[in-house]
């Protein structure tokens, strides 16, 4: 089989797409857990400091500081 034949052609082709496919699959996911991450860390700086500051003032209050 020489490298004109179209059987070969259409092979190489699908498989090229099948990996194309594949590694889109790969950053696709990538980038979902990149943005799961970046949620999760934008919660604790907006609310994390409120969640702190009431655990300080339950550790205050139980140690008999306020």
């Amino acid at each position: 089989m020489s490298q004109d034949d179209p059987l070969q052609q259409n092979i190489r082709r699908s498989t090229g797409l099948h990996a194309l496919k594949k590694i889109g699959a790969i950053v696709d996911e990538s980038n979902r857990d990149d943005a799961a991450k970046s949620a999760a860390l934008r919660w604790m700086l907006r609310y994390g400091w409120i969640v702190l500051l009431l655990i300080v003032a339950v550790l205050a209050r139980l140690t008999g500081v306020y």
